[in-house]
């Protein structure tokens, strides 16, 4: 099964060599692995240099960017820097975070899942993060959820939910499309990768609302947002955050910002939203 791989990277000198060796050293190794260097000022884009002089199935793209670090738009606008430098023979399309530590049989088993039910639209398996001397789960959000930092896609389902969205919110929207167009989704717990900067860690104080903005933009509706917010707020044990989510919500719906998916779309994530909601009370 091929494997293409796709890495936004800025400045990330610390530990993309890490990222890049635990690829290559896979028991199924992928086809192609495209690191995008987003406008680093540090040994970025030398430390992968060296690695693609060494093994050709690593590129190396430069691009420059703004240095503010906002979530959504400045990652995936890198990814597709790296996604249109690719042919079309992959079967499997990964966006990978550079600070991530696979285990050595991560690619095989997705391969195995992706092989055995043809419906599988997305795999992935689970961050860790190292706290007080040892790696824990970095529980952000559901365990049915695959984390931005680690997508799998098989390539039916990227282009049924056209591609990746360049918004806040793009890893809980191709979810929700890709159920829409009858796919499934598995994250597998035997599959830990080491994350080596918590998530966010980077993230600008302009993103702040980005979230909520996100949510309208998913059509979710206002209770829906509200208790979404409610639910991260709490993760996160921070008022501050509920309150804006909710501006960041109320803003773009005042400012009449584009939704990220259909009436219908939008429809069959509301519906997908309350059954979520309401089974945890059944």
């Amino acid at each position: 099964m091929n494997f293409y791989i796709v890495i936004p990277a800025h400045n990330e000198s610390d530990s993309i060599g890490r990222t890049i060796h635990s690829l290559l050293n896979q028991t199924l190794p992928p086809k192609k692995i495209v690191v995008v260097n987003d406008n680093s000022t540090d040994n970025t884009e030398t430390v992968v240099k060296d690695y693609s002089l060494k093994n050709n199935s690593i590129e190396l793209v430069s691009i420059r960017s703004s240095n503010q670090h906002l979530p959504g738009t400045k990652i995936i606008n890198a990814f597709y820097k790296g996604y249109n430098t690719l042919d079309d023979q992959y079967e499997i399309l990964c966006k990978f975070d550079a600070d991530l530590i696979f285990p050595s049989n991560y690619l095989e088993t997705l391969a195995e899942h992706f092989g055995s039910n043809k419906k599988l639209g997305m795999a992935a398996g689970f961050c860790y993060i190292k706290k007080n001397k040892q790696w824990v789960i970095e529980d952000l959000t559901r365990k049915d959820h695959i984390r931005g930092a680690l997508k799998a896609y098989r390539k039916d389902c990227f282009h049924d939910i056209g591609k990746i969205k360049t918004s806040m919110g793009w890893d809980t929207v191709d979810e929700l499309l890709a159920k829409y167009y009858g796919w499934e989704i598995l994250t597998d717990e035997t599959l830990h990768v080491k994350h080596l900067k918590p998530t966010g860690i980077n993230y600008n104080a302009s993103s702040k609302h980005l979230q909520g903005e996100a949510m309208y933009k998913m059509r979710y509706g206002f209770i829906i947002t509200l208790i979404s917010a409610l639910k991260l707020a709490y993760k996160k044990r921070s008022f501050i955050q509920f309150q804006n989510y909710l501006l960041g919500y109320m803003k773009a719906k005042k400012d009449g910002i584009p939704f990220l998916v259909t009436e219908e779309e939008g429809r069959f994530i509301r519906k997908l939203r309350w059954k979520g909601i309401l089974d945890k009370f059944s």
